[in-house]
């Protein structure tokens, strides 16, 4: 009888760690399974679960330590965003959050790994800690806009100083988000970003 879990759309969100919008998108791409039941959605926690299975990196570690970025093109009009934190936990968070919905993402550890990717491959939304060693992300984005110069650019980070958030702004940076932030923030501020 466990099989047969349902949840509200309320407890999906709360589950994923996601908006609404996004459930919304998941069910229209045919992602995740619905019931309509009058004016309301019904999820089965166990497609639910088995969606989640199947969006799971495969290889394990041996995938997430080969480092360079794999020369897929995104012939889906799926949106490609490059995510740079030398904090493993929020890179994978973030790779997570907007791989469910529905953008194509890859991560870099640092700022010389990042601009090494965007040489390589062409993205659509930058995602940058403001604060890691070496090289900080104000100066990964000067450098991501000489690739690109209308790249949007969402800012992350633990450590907001009004100098860095005027220099953000005079780089044209589409969000500026401080940890801790909310997965909806993240996702809300990608949309606003490409336009969407």
């Amino acid at each position: 009888m466990m099989d047969e879990t349902f949840l509200t759309t309320e407890e999906v969100l709360e589950y994923l760690q996601v908006n609404l919008r996004t459930v919304y998108r998941l069910i229209k791409a045919g992602k995740i399974p619905a019931v309509r039941v009058g004016r309301q959605w019904r999820f089965r926690k166990r497609d639910i679960d088995a969606w989640l299975d199947s969006q799971r990196p495969r290889g394990g570690a041996r995938a997430a330590a080969s480092a360079p970025a794999r020369p897929v093109p995104s012939a889906s009009a799926r949106p490609r965003v490059l995510v740079v934190d030398d904090e493993a936990s929020i890179r994978d968070l973030l790779a997570k959050t907007l791989a469910l919905a529905e953008y194509d993402v890859d991560v870099a550890p640092d700022g010389r790994s990042a601009l090494e990717r965007m040489r390589l491959y062409p993205y659509d939304l930058l995602i940058a800690d403001l604060k890691m060693p070496g090289m900080d992300g104000l100066t990964v984005i000067r450098e991501a806009k000489r690739y690109k110069a209308d790249l949007p650019v969402i800012i992350i980070t633990g450590f907001s100083t009004e100098s860095s958030a005027i220099e953000a702004v005079n780089l044209g940076v589409a969000g500026y988000l401080t940890k801790p932030f909310r997965v909806p923030q993240v996702l809300a501020a990608a949309a606003k970003a490409l336009g969407e």
